[in-house]
């Protein structure tokens, strides 16, 4: 995107609008009720904002017209989540500011970053500094049972996509202490069975979002890879980078624990 990701702001802004799902939790942890004027309908947390808040579409088919109508003084939105086209009309009237988050230390510069232009500089460190010693940072990897499964991670089917070695996904996936077989690839290359074969993947998680995988798929997929360890996985906690961060620890040892027990 051709957006710069500063914006100058003469004051506070009252009039927030979030395009970005793990951004809108974000704002709602920083107690920004009454200034999140408007928020995505996939901005599914918390429940509250998702039945009360205005929404002005989707992440990638935002109403231009509806956000107009609302007046914002800044739109917080990201760069894969959103359409440049779109953001960029935006942009030429009101405040945009853009996020870039790949890894976990983006996430943690992100959540500062918001925090100061919130005005909410104290609340921001402190969950930082929550967030770093959840991941025990520096640390050892939740899973310590070695060799490191070769593991992939669907976020797609019809065609199956996974996720590369460029991606926020990816580096929950290591700080898991996985060993993702199509690192080598860039953001959501699509991929076959026979990839997977090929690659001898030894797990393979299902997301639950953007593709909502279920018992079924596992079913299907098992017989087609019957020596790979099949699991459906929250993808809240694997790409939603705000304050859910805060509970993603302790969803990954849940999920180490149905495949390394005990």
């Amino acid at each position: 995107m051709i957006l710069q990701k500063t914006v100058d702001l003469n004051c506070i802004p009252k009039r927030i609008i979030s395009l970005v799902p793990s951004q809108t939790e974000l704002l709602h942890y920083f107690n920004l009720e009454e200034e999140t004027i408007g928020i995505t309908k996939f901005c599914v947390h918390p429940k509250a904002w998702h039945q009360t808040k205005t929404k002005i579409g989707g992440t990638k088919t935002i109403h231009i017209k509806k956000i107009k109508e609302l007046q914002p003084d800044l739109i917080i939105a990201n760069k894969e989540e959103n359409v440049q086209a779109q953001i960029e009309e935006l942009a030429q009237d009101y405040p945009v500011w853009l996020t870039d988050v790949n890894n976990l230390d983006d996430a943690l510069i992100m959540i500062t970053d918001i925090g100061e232009l919130t005005n909410k500089e104290k609340e921001a460190n402190l969950l930082v500094k929550e967030i770093e010693a959840s991941f025990n940072i520096p640390g050892s990897k939740f899973l310590t049972v070695n060799p490191k499964p070769l593991t992939a991670y669907l976020i797609w089917q019809k065609p199956y996509m996974t996720v590369g070695g460029d991606t926020f996904i990816n580096d929950m996936l290591l700080k898991c202490g996985f060993q993702n077989i199509f690192a080598d690839k860039s953001r959501y290359p699509e991929v076959t069975i026979d990839d997977l074969q090929i690659a001898n993947c030894q797990l393979l998680l299902l997301s639950s979002e953007p593709y909502p995988f279920k018992q079924k798929h596992i079913d299907e997929l098992q017989v087609q890879l019957p020596g790979t360890k099949i699991i459906l996985a929250n993808g809240e906690f694997f790409s939603w980078y705000g304050s859910r961060l805060l509970q993603a620890p302790s969803y990954f040892k849940q999920l180490i624990s149905q495949i390394q027990p005990g």
